[in-house]
């Protein structure tokens, strides 16, 4: 409540000196709207890049055998779930929007004298999402629940195979149970994610004609798809109450993709060295404007301490300017933050690819209450820092020494 006291005092100390309040506020706000800015940035692409990577590859959660994803490719056949029925219950659970079984498989592709490896999956393609978001036709079209023996190819394949929609192909797998299998397939589409890695070798066909090639039944991952990647979690764990830990795994699609993990971190990291800029512009701005005022206001503090005023006071008197530049520069920070997200919008400026991906993005600015809390902490905690030393400086005065600078 003290504290809250001293802010029509300290209100009115800053319009005192008008010109240098705003030049303190201002840099405030200019260093916290590019924090905000490049925060919101960041945190768009992020989005956009997770959510492109569950539509396009691992869904929301995955269901699977135990340690699948450590040891399925040596002896993928050694864990097949279960048929279709036993997973039906997912449908009912809250939050799902959709789920779907996946037959993964490798071999070879051939089409006249041509033949390349591929890693392929099949699919339903009447129940599971296959990344309308993400998995972008480029040529041809999707594959639909009457397909039986059509094919999707990844562009990358597409392009080292000469193949088109419409061009006849053979399959050719090895089964260690029966041998070599084969069957003849048409191209229906051709597809482009979020990876090009992926798309170098990636073949989806429907479930149906996967399992005829493997003369397998089950599938090797059920995939569900959520309303809101927020869910993910509570989703996750009401899955795994709901099936035998000893013969199923729950992993969420964050526990998937690890290069998203790592991308994470290296663009953390860069944030992190934008914060210390900010928080060192904003330490060495206000200290000195501080420092300013301290020496301007010698005398007056003199006659403050002469009526009684205690040195604790003064601190408090100082060190509440400090928090109320910071307090106005943040909200102006944020103002300006917003309208530079507003007119990025409106230009829809289109940005390349980043590595190993093979689509830009358009930018935006995403601008979280996690974002606006934390530019107001570093706006706020920076100044009151930085008023530190030169209201430290105005409470040691002594008495005499600052009344002789009212002469």
């Amino acid at each position: 409540m003290r504290v809250l006291a001293l802010f029509p005092l300290v209100l009115r100390n800053l319009l005192r000196q008008r010109r240098r309040a705003l030049i303190a506020v201002f840099s405030v706000a200019f260093g916290i709207a590019a924090l905000a800015v490049a925060n919101g940035y960041i945190a768009w692409m992020f989005f956009d890049f997770r959510e492109a990577t569950i539509e396009s590859q691992y869904a929301h959660i995955q269901v699977t055998r135990p340690r699948y994803h450590e040891d399925g490719r040596a002896d993928p056949f050694r864990f097949l779930l279960p048929d279709d029925a036993a997973a039906v219950s997912l449908a009912k659970l809250n939050h799902v929007r959709a789920w779907g079984a996946r037959l993964a498989f490798s071999g070879l592709l051939s089409k006249g004298e041509t033949t390349l490896s591929f890693i392929g999956e099949g699919f339903n393609p009447a129940t599971d999402l296959t990344g309308d978001r993400a998995l972008r036709i480029v040529a041809g079209r999707k594959l639909t629940a009457d397909d039986r023996n059509k094919i999707l190819l990844g562009k990358g394949l597409a392009l080292q195979l000469g193949a088109q929609p419409g061009d006849a192909v053979v399959l050719l797998v090895d089964n260690p149970g029966s041998g070599l299998s084969a069957i003849d397939a048409n191209i229906a589409g051709i597809f482009e994610s979020v990876s090009k890695a992926y798309d170098d070798s990636a073949l989806l066909v429907p479930i149906d004609a996967a399992r005829k090639l493997l003369k397998v039944s089950g599938a090797h991952s059920w995939l569900v798809y959520l309303d809101k990647t927020e869910n993910t979690a509570g989703v996750a764990e009401a899955l795994r109450r709901q099936f035998d830990p000893r013969q199923f795994e729950v992993r969420t699609w964050d526990q998937l993709a690890e290069f998203y993990a790592r991308a994470v971190d290296l663009f953390r990291q860069q944030l992190d060295v934008v914060r210390f800029i900010v928080f060192a512009i904003i330490l060495l701005g206000i200290g000195n404007t501080m420092m300013m005022s301290v020496m301007e206001r010698t005398g007056e503090i003199g006659t403050m301490m002469a009526l009684g005023v205690r040195r604790r006071a003064v601190l408090n008197q100082f060190l509440a300017e400090g928090a109320l530049i910071g307090l106005l520069g943040g909200i102006s920070g944020l103002l300006l933050a917003w309208l530079a997200s507003i007119g990025v919008d409106a230009l829809r400026i289109e940005m390349p690819p980043p590595p190993g991906l093979t689509r830009g993005y358009v930018a935006r600015i995403l601008l979280t209450p996690t974002i606006a809390a934390e530019a107001m902490g570093i706006a706020v905690v920076t100044t009151v820092l930085a008023s530190l030393y030169p209201a430290w400086k105005a409470s040691r005065m002594m008495i005499v020494d600052a009344l002789r600078k009212n002469k």
